[in-house]
Formats: C-alpha cells, sequence, structure tokens
C-alpha cells in the first residue's frame, strides 16, 4: 500500500519525493528541488511524491503548509500521490504518521540495535563540557548502553504531563565507513568513527527528522532521493538507519545550493527568496520553472525550454557540482520573453488584480469589454518584462484625465510644438477611418510637408496622450483611445504650460 508498506520488484518504477517543512513560505531554492524531483520523475515516468514534515510541532505551521502546496500548485508541480482528504489526493503528513515511526523505533529494541537512554539534558551538557575543556570528542559516549538499558520491551508511553521517560538512540558499531555514489557530486565516503548513537526518538515521543525520513523513504518506496547538498551532513545517519532496519539503501543526488549575486548563500538580502513573491512581482510560473530548471542544469546552449522539453531532456547527469547564481536580471529576461508569447485573453485574467492595484478602478475594468482589453495586453505585452511592469505603463489608456510629467511637457511640448498639434488636429477628425494606418499616413504625409522627421510630429502627440516620452507606437495608442479621448487629452495638453 503506497506509503504504508514497502514492495520489492526487479526493476522498481522510480519513486522520488519533495519533503519541505512547513516553518515558512516555498524558497526558490526548494522549488528549484521540488522542480528537479518532478523532472526526473516525469522523465523517467515514475511518480513524484509530496511530503510535510510537520512533526516539528513548535515551528510548523498549516498557513506555512497551505503556503507550499499553492507555491507547488502555481508551478505546475503536481503530485501523484497520498492520501485522500476531502477529494484531490493531498500530501502525506508526517504528524498523521506518527504510530509508524515508533513500530519502526520497537523494532530496533526488539532487535537490540537500538536502546533507551536516561541522561538528562543536564547531565549531557555537563559532559560536553567537560570533554571540550579536556580537549576530547563530545559526541555521546553510549553511558546508557554500558548501563545495560538495552532489554526490549514494549516502546514507553506518555507518562505524567506527555514527557517521555526516555529518548531512544541507534546504536553505532564501527564498521569503518560507508560510501555512496552520488549521482551529481561522485563518491562520498562517510566514517563511522564521526559518528555517535544519535535519537531517533526524542523524550516526547516524536521522532527525529533523520529517523522519520528513512522510515518514511522506506514506506514510500522512494527509489531516488533528490535534495540540496546541505542535506549531505544528514545521509551517514541515515545510511546507519537503512543499516540498522536492513533495508535497501536509495540512491542518493544532491544538489549545489543557489548562490546570490554576490556569491554568498540567497537570502532576503539579495531580493525576494519565496516563490510567490515572484508570482505577486507579476512573473509567469512557466518562466520561473524555466528558469528554476536552467539555474544548475543545462541542455547545451538553449535557454528557453517548453514542459515538455524539459521533461525529455532533463537527467541528473547534466546537474552540474558547483553552486549557481541567482542572477534576477536573467529571470526578468526570460519572463519578458513568455509575456511576449503569452496569449492575450490569458493575459487579460492575470493582468486585472496588478490593474486594479496600479490605480485603475475595479468599475472601469468592468464597463471595458475583453477584446478592448486584450487589445491593450497586445499593445504592451512586447516591451514589458513583468505584469506588473505591463499594468503600470498601461493605466494612462484607462484615465480620463491623466497627469503628465513635467520634464517631458517642458522639452517636448513647446509653443512651436503645440502649434503643429493644433494644425493637424482638423485633418485628424476629417479621415474617413480613425485606425493606426490611416493616422500614420497622414502623420508622415505631414511630416514630408513640414520637413521634419516622423518622430519630430508624433512625440508631442505621445506626451499629451500619454504623459510619458516612452509608450507603445503612438499610433495604436491612437486608436485604441477612440477619437473622442483623444481629441479631449489633446486640447487639455494645449492649455498647459510648459
Amino acid at each position: 500500500m503506497p506509503g504504508g508498506s514497502a514492495s520489492k520488484t526487479s526493476t522498481p518504477q522510480v519513486r522520488v519525493r519533495f519533503a519541505p517543512s512547513p516553518t515558512g513560505y516555498l524558497h526558490v531554492g526548494g522549488a528549484r528541488t521540488a522542480l528537479y524531483n518532478w523532472l526526473f520523475a516525469r522523465h523517467e515516468n515514475g511518480v513524484f511524491i509530496l511530503r510535510i514534515e510537520d512533526t516539528d510541532a513548535e515551528r510548523s505551521t498549516d498557513e506555512s503548509a497551505a503556503g507550499i502546496l499553492e507555491a507547488m500548485r502555481w508551478l505546475g508541480l503536481h503530485w501523484d500521490e497520498g492520501p485522500e482528504v476531502g477529494g484531490p489526493v493531498g500530501p502525506y503528513r508526517q504528524a498523521e504518521r506518527l504510530d509508524l515511526y515508533r513500530e519502526y523505533a520497537q523494532k530496533l529494541l526488539d532487535d537490540g540495535k537500538a536502546y533507551y537512554c536516561i541522561c538528562t539534558p543536564e547531565e549531557l551538557e555537563g559532559r560536553r563540557k567537560a570533554a571540550l575543556a579536556a580537549g576530547l570528542s563530545t559526541k555521546y559516549d553510549g553511558r546508557c548502553w554500558q548501563r545495560g538499558n538495552r532489554q526490549p520491551g514494549p516502546l514507553q508511553r506518555p507518562g505524567v504531563g506527555g514527557a517521555w521517560g526516555a529518548v531512544v538512540r541507534l546504536l553505532i558499531r564501527d564498521g569503518g565507513g560507508i560510501e555512496i555514489a552520488d549521482l551529481v557530486h561522485g563518491p562520498i565516503r562517510f566514517e563511522d568513527a564521526d559518528l555517535d548513537d544519535f535519537i531517533l526518538l526524542r523524550s516526547d515521543g516524536m521522532p527525529t527528522y533523520n529517523f522519520a525520513v528513512v522510515v518514511d523513504d522506506v514506506l514510500m518506496g522512494i527509489t531516488h532521493v533528490i535534495r540540496g547538498d546541505d542535506h549531505i551532513s544528514n545521509t551517514p545517519r541515515q545510511l546507519k538507519v537503512y543499516e540498522a532496519l536492513g533495508l535497501p539503501i536509495p540512491r542518493f543526488a544532491h544538489i549545489p545550493m543557489i548562490l546570490g549575486p554576490d556569491r554568498s548563500r540567497l537570502s532576503k538580502r539579495h531580493g525576494a527568496t519565496g516563490v510567490m513573491a515572484y508570482q505577486q512581482m507579476g512573473y509567469l510560473p512557466e518562466a520561473m520553472v524555466n528558469y528554476l530548471a536552467r539555474l544548475g542544469w543545462s541542455h547545451g546552449d538553449q535557454e528557453i525550454f517548453t514542459q515538455e522539453e524539459l521533461v525529455r531532456h532533463f537527467t541528473l547527469e547534466k546537474v552540474g557540482r558547483t553552486a549557481a547564481v541567482f542572477d534576477p536580471v536573467k529571470l526578468e529576461w526570460l519572463n519578458g520573453q513568455y509575456l511576449r508569447q503569452a496569449a492575450p485573453d490569458r493575459l487579460v485574467a492575470l493582468l486585472r488584480p496588478f490593474w486594479e492595484a496600479s490605480g485603475v478602478r475595479r468599475e472601469e475594468l468592468r464597463r471595458k469589454d475583453d477584446a478592448w482589453l486584450q487589445a491593450v495586453a497586445r499593445l504592451f505585452q512586447d516591451r514589458a518584462r513583468t505584469l506588473a511592469e505591463i499594468a503600470s505603463s498601461s493605466r494612462f489608456v484607462f484615465e480620463e484625465k491623466i497627469e503628465r510629467d513635467e520634464v517631458a511637457v517642458r522639452k517636448v511640448l513647446t509653443e512651436g510644438a503645440k502649434a503643429r498639434v493644433a494644425a493637424l488636429l482638423p485633418e485628424i477628425e476629417a479621415l474617413p477611418t480613425f485606425t493606426a494606418a490611416a493616422l500614420e499616413s497622414l502623420f508622415r504625409t505631414r511630416a514630408a510637408a513640414l520637413g521634419l522627421k516622423l518622430v519630430d510630429l508624433a512625440q508631442p502627440f505621445r506626451v499629451a496622450l500619454s504623459g510619458k516620452t516612452v509608450s507603445p507606437p503612438i499610433f495604436r495608442i491612437m486608436e485604441l483611445l477612440g477619437w473622442n479621448l483623444v481629441r479631449r487629452r489633446l486640447e487639455e495638453a494645449l492649455k498647459e504650460e510648459g
């Protein structure tokens, strides 16, 4: 049964998992780890599992768990397996699996491979300080094993106040060491002498990370553990649990961390590190997926990938061994490429909250039909790098009265420019059709007659109509606004003092 018991096959199906702790938002580093697991599973026609590791009751929150699920869904990293909770398949949650961890701890106790430790925290700290003062190892000295606290028996249950009488430690016998063939870093060797008899169950009965992870990976049939290389230090302890349980060890692939532009570990000082912050800034999920995939993995010189291409080409052999550098400028560029390809109807749906955030009234958005809004999206999507930028730069097309940049007005709307605008107004009004093509033809004819460059004649119109010196093609802007609004804005501009 998935998530409940291990099974053996001659050619096991690839099964991977992403196992975040719900103690905060989904970090971009975690998102990349999730993506690499997802891509590997899809490439190998395997299974991708989401497991919420929420045994740290003090730090884990339902809000964080919900945020992680939201981010996973936004990125399109849908998981394949989990308990049915009120409909869609939910992720596994460690807090709902405590009996399983205790069952495996009991097995290790019964087999003489684990033992109770009744050393108090005060005793342990005292011995640690004494060892430091004497220049000796601060590892746990196995005192409770030597005391004979090793007899099999029922796992102790919470006592008064919910406290357990002891912790359960794994017995480490020095067998020299073990080596894994890491699929990213190559061979990595761990020495038994570097380990002590570490804790499996705490005194409150909760499992430690390194114990719960192994039990879950065994029961879920995980074949490949793909995770950040900050977990390499956890690997030897987990290997010892596998050994003690007599179970096969999965393949490991430890992915190098992500650094900020200054090559220090990526943190808030480098900007947003939470995945959903990029949604809020106006990034598209496919751009984020593309960027994260390329952040440490490559396929020749190709930069832009469809999801299907990522799945087809992704292999762990192409993941680099060195840390990747997060470049927000490149992500912004990549998002711009995806914005240019986005369908106008999708853009309009995505842009609505950004237009409102930029100051466009909701009533105004409701008043405009979808065809007009899609025309706005098409007009501005080629120049923008984010949805927020589209919303901000296009806001003027919704406004009845605009604020013009004072510097632009003084520089562009000179008295001579105003005279040319005023002279052209009757000719614009006389056009048989108020289209971008008809307007451009008129402006070119008039510019040639006046001995001006087209831009010199058009730029005063741009400032008058948009309030800025930069915008999409001004003739398309005029067609979008319509003659009545164009005339009103031009007349207002002619009255402004330069």
